[in-house]
């Protein structure tokens, strides 16, 4: 005789044809069970996929057990648990034992439906059930909250999700969501009740959430999300806390949705309470190593400052860093708050003890979905096992910033499997380390200059960078190809090879005008010397080819230039005195020359008159340059940075080997300072010098150093220093006219550079940074063997003289002016705005200039 033990059955089995009302639970209730009796065999009906010995695994009955009705009734609650059943049911078949189950089905496909403002990936990486997995009502239901959830946070709150089921043979299903997403819900009007000292329009800059207006496209922080008020109001207290006002506290955070049920209104009610001042601050510590004198001495805050939050945590962590370089890695460091409303202060006590030993168990690395996780781990200064240290940490995390990989980098701290170990995760959010960029210049004289190069920093997650550049401006061509290795041989050695090519044409700005093609390769190396210096060290083999466009000459067969006669004749009867005959200097394009006249050029050593100190740079030579660079960088952030300094030295030797002789120096150092949130300062001071090993030959153009354009905000492309010019003057000696001629470039230059970035007051999801701009310096130190021989011409017929004239001076040159840079869509954009404070009369200067480029 048979008799039925237990049937059960999911609300979603019911969906697919079973009877079970929801939400009924499983029983087990025996019948005609006889005293002693026990079960025999065990049998498993219903199973397509799974074995029946995996569904008597889950039993915690067996074969020779009774027919316990308690045990009986927890094997079903167990089945039901392991998700793999929509219904299951025990029966009693004489001795034997016979489970009945209704496998869950497979998921064939998950499909979405009326998605617009999510796509499907976004949706895939938020669900649990997936393809070939098991159907379960509990985990659709979860993933129908959880797309819920992600439309919340976008700002549509009206949406809804169903999920629609489509039985396919072989116990499959198709699983489908289908979506109504309805508007995006806006924030219409945030409100603050309670502020006295500051502005509604003050503390909506200091949250997150902003009220919706048209040109916030770009932007989802107008739209409501009740998990960003949360943040809101940790982001009020922070800044009226750092403002002084100890007893701050928000009351209330109140959405309201509008009558038309768009919008929300968003009302914080606050009490400010008064504002404080530090009292006395002591720190206390039975330390041996430590000093409460010198550590109080080493904090920045004094009694009677206004009292800041964030004063307190960056005290924490200077006296954290100055325990470590004490010895004492571990330190607990707890301040004690006592304010006194009556004297409006807060006396704080830093408590130091020594904090019990703690290591890192492991580190986890996330979200490198394409960087390689020891390209990281090689710029941590922690590994697994060592003491935690957070002055380490905090390196390890600039250190990773440094890369240029990462928008982001977090490391938290989490408890590992016992009481001493932590775990560090650090979450890493990727940026695009491709770049194809664009360069353009306006100047008044030369209109535009054009650049692009295509790099890559992050080659195939290993850290590798490689630049291809092809430049074709007006004034060069230039192709460049380098590949730079990190971790040359898996050593903290960094190599890479150059090879370029170029050609310039300075025609317009060079000594005479020149074009220079140049051709060669070089190969570095890197390593640190200290944890905050390091050296590289270069060589480089190139051949220059360098042509004056010095123009061509007419001369006689004895070398000397030619003269032809010219007449002037206007034929005016009353005036006959203005018929006359001169000499001047013949002109290739004069159409009657002599017939034994030659034209060559001006460097042709068949002109006797040609400029020797001018002619012999043009020749064709091979450098042979070997050069390293020192830099020292104590800045606390590698991107933007607040405090600190930077320096660099270097220094390149020409002839070992080789035709050209020199020594390149240059210096350069800066240095950092954050006034406010927002604000800014930098000074950079650079200066650089080169010296020929050969007196008598000079420094060659192409060698030179010329300021402007990127290198000088507000003047040309080699705008200022030394320069070739003429002066035009009439028979009294008064200048009728001046044009500047060709740059000579400079042995020499020196410029500072002071900038402070400032807030522009625009939405900071625009990406729209502005800074202020201060250039003055110089370049030129030339000597007479630099430049051509000065000459003058005449022209009879207005009675006016030519001159040709250098300046050597290194006088100061300034420009100030405003950079605005912003992060496009596109990739970053930069435009800079001049105006001139101090130049020479001769110098080329612009007024705009703009950068762009796209990252991949």
């Amino acid at each position: 005789m048979r008799s039925v033990f237990a049937v059960s059955m999911m609300s979603l089995a019911a969906a697919l044809g079973t009877t079970m009302a929801p939400g009924s639970a499983p029983t087990a209730n025996a019948q005609d069970v006889q005293p002693g009796e026990t079960i025999r065999s065990i049998l498993v009906e219903g199973n397509q996929r799974i074995e029946d010995r995996t569904v008597q695994s889950y039993l915690l009955v067996e074969p020779g057990d009774p027919f316990d009705s308690e045990r009986i009734d927890l094997s079903l609650k167990t089945l039901f648990a392991t998700g793999l059943f929509a219904d299951a049911s025990f029966e009693k078949s004489g001795p034997d034992l016979i489970v009945r189950v209704v496998e869950n089905p497979i998921i064939n496909r998950v499909i979405f439906e009326g998605n617009r403002a999510l796509d499907d990936d976004k949706l895939r990486e938020e669900i649990q059930v997936a393809p070939r997995g098991i159907f379960t009502a509990a985990r659709v239901q979860a993933d129908v909250q959880r797309i819920l959830e992600l439309y919340r946070q976008s700002g549509r709150f009206a949406v809804t999700v169903e999920p629609q089921y489509k039985p396919l043979e072989q116990n499959r299903v198709d699983l489908v969501f289908v979506m109504n997403e309805g508007p995006v819900t806006g924030v219409r009007a945030i409100n603050f009740i309670g502020n006295e000292e500051y502005s509604d329009r003050r503390l909506r800059s200091e949250i997150v959430t902003r009220q919706s207006r048209w040109w916030r496209f770009f932007s989802s922080n107008d739209n409501y999300d009740p998990g960003r008020l949360e943040y809101d109001r940790e982001l009020l207290r922070q800044f009226y806390q750092n403002n002084g006002y100890y007893d701050f506290r928000v009351v209330s955070a109140v959405a309201d949705l509008t009558p038309d049920q768009e919008d929300f209104y968003i009302t914080y009610t606050v009490e400010e309470g008064d504002q404080y001042n530090l009292g006395e601050i002591k720190v206390e510590t039975e330390l041996d190593k430590l000093n409460a004198d010198a550590l109080r001495g080493a904090l920045s805050m004094q009694t009677g400052d206004l009292f800041r939050g964030d004063r307190i945590e960056n005290a924490i962590d200077t006296l954290t860093y100055a325990a470590g370089i004490a010895g004492y890695a571990f330190v607990d460091i707890t301040p004690d708050l006592r304010p006194d409303p009556e004297t409006n202060t807060v006396d704080v006590t830093f408590a130091i003890d020594e904090g019990p030993r703690v290591y890192i168990e492991r580190i986890n690395i996330v979200g490198n979905t394409r960087t390689l996780d020891r390209v990281i781990r090689r710029e941590l200064r922690v590994s697994e096992g060592d003491a935690f240290n957070r002055v380490l940490l905090d390196r390890s995390r600039n250190r990773v910033r440094a890369l240029g990989y990462f928008k982001n980098v977090e490391i938290t701290e989490n408890p590992g499997s016992k009481s001493d170990r932590t775990v560090v995760d650090i979450a890493v959010e990727e940026q695009p380390t491709g770049e194809l960029s664009f360069a353009a210049g306006y100047s008044s004289v030369d209109a535009f200059l054009f650049d692009v190069s295509v790099s890559e920093r992050n080659l195939r997650g290993r850290g590798q960078s490689v630049v291809a550049r092809v430049s074709a401006s007006q004034r060069q061509q230039y192709v460049d190809l380098r590949f730079r290795e990190p971790r040359f041989l898996d050593r903290n050695l960094a190599a890479g090879i150059d090879l370029f090519s170029s050609r310039s044409d300075f025609g317009d700005i060079g000594l005479g005008g020149f074009t220079s093609d140049t051709i060669g390769a070089g190969v570095n190396l890197g390593f640190p010397l200290t944890e905050n210096t390091n050296l590289g060290l270069r060589y480089r083999l190139q051949s220059d080819k360098l042509d004056l466009n010095l123009g061509e000459v007419v001369i006689n067969p004895d070398g000397t230039r030619t003269l032809v006669t010219i007449t002037d004749d206007n034929n005016t009867p009353d005036d006959p005195t203005d018929d006359f005959t001169y000499q001047r200097v013949a002109f290739p394009s004069d159409t009657d020359l002599p017939a034994d006249a030659m034209v060559v050029e001006s460097c042709s050593p068949l002109y006797v008159g040609r400029d020797f100190a001018a002619c012999r740079q043009e020749r064709s030579e091979i450098s042979s340059i070997l050069g390293y660079t020192f830099n020292w960088d104590r800045r606390n952030d590698p991107i933007e940075p607040t405090g600190g300094f930077d320096m660099s030295f270097s220094q390149d030797v020409a002839g070992l080997g080789g035709d050209v002789q020199y020594l390149r120096t240059e210096a350069s150092a800066a240095t950092y300072k954050g006034i406010f949130k927002g604000v800014r300062a930098s000074v950079r001071l650079s200066g650089g010098y080169i010296m020929p090993f050969e007196e008598e030959d000079g420094i060659r153009i192409n060698n030179r150093f010329f300021r402007g354009g990127s290198s000088f905000r507000g003047f040309d492309v080699a705008g200022l220093g030394p320069r070739e010019i003429y002066r035009t003057v009439d028979s009294e000696g008064n200048t009728v006219r001046l044009r500047r001629g060709r740059s000579l470039g400079g042995k020499a230059y020196y410029q500072g550079t002071a900038e402070l970035t400032l807030p522009n007051f625009l939405p900071e999801e625009y990406g729209i940074d502005t800074a202020l701009f201060v250039e003055a310096g110089s370049v030129g130190m030339l000597d007479d063997i630099d430049v051509r021989t000065p000459t003058a011409t005449y022209n009879p017929s207005d009675g006016t003289a030519t001159s040709q004239l250098y300046k050597y001076g290194m006088g100061l040159r300034a420009s100030a002016g405003l950079s605005v840079g912003w992060d496009s869509p596109f990739g970053p954009i930069r435009f800079d705005f001049s105006h001139i404070l101090r130049k020479e009369e001769y110098d080329r200067t612009e007024t705009f200039r703009f950068s762009t480029s796209t990252r991949f």
